[in-house]
């Protein structure tokens, strides 16, 4: 027993040190950049070009890859738990193609009140939103919710919504479909910092509440039967985390676009060091995805800088690549 919350302390402050380590680079590294030994110095300089590359543009997108990819880890994490599936994340709930449609609607069909800076986020939140509740109606009948229903429902929502963002894509107009695009590739590039703010105030929120379930949740591990005789109500115990968590992962994608596979490979590498108790895999997976994000983020940004790649693309590729290495990896063991 020892020996384990050693190791758990160890993944834990070895994962907060890293989230330093890359903010820090985060925050030097970029088309402009600042030695180390000067940040502290510009910072003091609020006339200076530095400072305002810093204030404006880096720490910004610092804190919402903090943020996002925190949430969206910690959201995979939980829903992975709830559902008994892998490969659950909020892409596979349709979380993230309702928000899609949301936006291409307002950006294709919404003429000029798509110019707000808080049109697209409320769009991409409502349409989340719509994709949240059918799910839990549809898989919930009688007050009893069946998961695999719920699983499944939300996998032809996601396959509609996709079939929609197509049909919408082909009658919009070429900027219409530039901009449709760029949003579902994700991008930290967030101008309100109202919207920052609320992301990280609603990620933080969201470690601390659901670490309130994390007993509960290592009860689920082994079947809602076996839960409710160690007195956990099962049923109420997925609606609420299943709300919980698609809200939180709404609030993520509406602000920073579609970003795949954080919610999908980081809790599955977390488990490679911690193992599946939930009272260290949150922190873990949220510190993990919260490192993952800001390293992509960086990568985005300097790989063939001045242009800027769109995060979700290296996100994508990184996370495809580590989770099929992970699998093989597994399946040698097995052998």
């Amino acid at each position: 027993m020892r020996k384990r919350h050693v190791r758990w302390a160890v993944v834990l402050v070895a994962l907060t040190l890293l989230v330093l380590v890359a903010s820090f680079w985060s925050l030097l590294s970029g088309e402009i950049h600042i030695p180390f030994n000067k940040l502290f110095t510009v910072m003091n300089k609020p006339d200076s070009m530095e400072y305002a590359i810093l204030t404006n543009i880096r720490i910004p997108r610092l804190v919402l890859a903090f943020s996002v990819g925190g949430a969206l880890s910690l959201v995979g994490a939980i829903l992975q738990g709830i559902f008994r599936n892998p490969l659950v994340e909020p892409f596979t709930l349709g979380i993230s193609g309702g928000a899609s449609m949301g936006v291409a609607l307002i950006i294709v069909l919404g003429g000029n009140i798509a110019g707000s800076l808080l049109t697209l986020p409320v769009a991409g939140f409502a349409g989340a939103l719509a994709t949240i509740l059918l799910v839990y109606f549809l898989g919930v009948r009688k007050g009893a919710g069946n998961i695999n229903r719920m699983l499944l429902i939300g996998v032809m929502i996601s396959f509609v919504s996709s079939s929609s963002l197509m049909f919408l894509l082909s009658i919009a107009t070429t900027e219409d479909m530039h901009n449709v695009l760029f949003w579902t590739m994700g991008s930290l590039d967030e101008p309100n910092p109202a919207l920052i703010k609320l992301v990280f105030w609603t990620s933080i929120a969201g470690l601390g509440f659901t670490y309130l379930f994390a007993q509960p949740l290592n009860a689920l591990r082994l079947g809602e039967t076996k839960a409710m005789h160690l007195g956990i109500n099962a049923p109420l115990l997925i609606k609420t985390l299943f709300v919980v968590t698609s809200l939180l992962a709404g609030i993520c994608v509406s602000v920073a676009g579609v970003i795949g596979f954080v919610g999908l490979v980081i809790p599955h590498l977390i488990r490679q060091f911690v193992g599946s108790d939930y009272r260290v895999l949150l922190a873990g997976s949220f510190l993990g995805g919260s490192l993952f994000l800001i390293v992509c983020d960086v990568l985005a940004r300097t790989l063939i800088s001045p242009n800027e790649l769109p995060v979700g693309v290296l996100t994508g590729i990184t996370g495809g690549v580590v989770f099929i290495l992970m699998l093989s990896r597994s399946r040698q063991k097995s052998i």
